[in-house]
């Protein structure tokens, strides 16, 4: 959760009046909801939610472009505070508002809350960079990273009150990280339910190319740590990256774990490279697939005229939650969010084709891998816009799952990192 210097923030009127940018409390006199935050949102851009109406407010988008710093030293430093948002949703006291985030079981259905996740990074965002001489704001941020979502409680009531509040943790030259933070009123408090971190960036008015933001200032000791875990997490991202499997061999532990999987597959009557044999309890990689397809409507568009990412992202969780339910033959708990790299845009009208694998289980555990690609008839080309990485855990010890081919055994190792990385932090 917060610092106690951000729990004493969050009571403060003044960041409360900060809260949407410029508009202060919700209409209604108390902290906005989801509802509110998508408003302000279209507001702070010039969208709107008339199809038409959008399509041209996007097209004047274009003559912000002046509006842009030419540096970051020509736009003023911002505190932690400047960016601070209190959210909430109110399932409990608002009843109507229920069926939309539940599910069959009576839970809260995951990937609407990745949904508002995703909407409260982008208005944290624009309160960091927001310039109240500006009637719109000349930036499209969007984003680019979920880094990490970490549970802390499995179970999400769907008849309490939600509280979602949030701020920026650290700022580059054109990149936003968010730190997000949700709660639900139980027994007369809230409790912890989730901590989010996700990395926005900003671009121009028409999406094209990198755009300076407002720098962050840490105000005392507690901050500059705050600021040093942003940095921290960068680096960290960046060493990931050098070290995937996409770009180099695996380690030695890595290969003789491979290997181990082979020998262990051997059939012992031929002894053949090519013969191969299950183990007990086990299904083979191939084996454990689920794959979707969705047609995308200019409804599920975002303020900046492409598919909205938290869309993107409730679907990918949705299909992965069904593959984990499916391969362990009962109903998994999220344990983790890991990794969700947004790659390309997913333009309105396009064929999104999502495939979700098994990759990897240790006991109780399953980690999914889906990937996001958008397919053009016409040209017959495939594009990756998504990969999602999530955790899950069952109610009973699982399958092992067994890679045959040497591309399955990178997924398989490459499941294995985002497990650990999981159940070691």
């Amino acid at each position: 959760m917060f610092s106690p210097r951000f729990q004493l923030l969050r009571s403060a009127a003044s960041l409360t009046t900060r809260s949407l940018c410029s508009g202060g409390v919700s209409k209604h006199g108390r902290a906005p909801d989801m509802v509110e935050v998508r408003n302000r949102l279209r507001e702070i851009v010039g969208a709107s939610t008339n199809w038409s109406d959008h399509q041209q407010a996007m097209t004047e988008r274009v003559s912000l472009s002046s509006m842009l710093a030419a540096s970051q030293r020509d736009l003023p430093a911002k505190a932690m505070k400047d960016s601070y948002l209190e959210v909430h949703l109110p399932l409990g006291s608002e009843p109507q508002l229920r069926e939309k985030y539940l599910t069959f079981h009576n839970t809260v259905r995951f990937g609407r809350i990745l949904e508002d996740l995703d909407s409260l990074a982008v208005l944290i965002s624009y309160s960091h960079t927001y310039n109240p001489a500006l009637k719109k704001s000349p930036l499209s941020i969007v984003t680019a990273l979920v880094d990490k979502i970490d549970m802390r409680q499995h179970v999400i009531y769907p008849d309490c009150d939600i509280k979602f509040t949030g701020h920026v943790t650290w700022v580059g030259k054109t990149s936003i990280e968010a730190k997000m933070h949700m709660s639900q009123y139980r027994d007369g408090a809230y409790a912890p339910v989730l901590d989010a971190t996700f990395v926005m960036v900003a671009r121009d008015p028409e999406n094209k190319r990198a755009a300076f933001v407002n720098p962050l200032k840490p105000d005392g000791p507690e901050e500059e740590n705050i600021f040093q875990q942003g940095e921290d997490n960068k680096f960290r991202r960046v060493e990931l990256s050098t070290a995937s499997l996409l770009k180099v061999a695996p380690t030695d532990e890595e290969r003789k774990i491979v290997h181990g999987l082979f020998l262990n597959t051997l059939d012992t009557q031929t002894v053949s490279f090519s013969s191969r044999v299950l183990p007990p309890n086990s299904v083979w990689m191939e084996n454990a697939k689920l794959k979707g397809l969705e047609i995308c409507h200019p409804q599920e568009r975002n303020i900046f005229n492409r598919i909205f990412g938290g869309f993107l992202m409730r679907k990918a969780y949705e299909l992965g939650w069904a593959n984990a339910c499916s391969f362990g033959g009962c109903r998994p708990r999220l344990v983790a969010v890991d990794d969700i790299m947004f790659q390309k845009p997913v333009e309105i009208g396009s064929l999104l084709l999502l495939s979700s694998q098994v990759c990897f289980t240790q006991g109780k555990y399953i980690q999914v891998r889906v990937h996001s690609e958008v397919f053009d008839p016409m040209t017959q080309k495939h594009n990756t816009t998504n990969v999602f990485h999530y955790t899950f855990v069952s109610d009973r010890d699982v399958p092992s799952i067994i890679p045959k081919t040497y591309g399955e055994s990178m997924l398989y190792l490459d499941g294995k990192r985002h497990f650990n990385q999981t159940v070691e932090s």
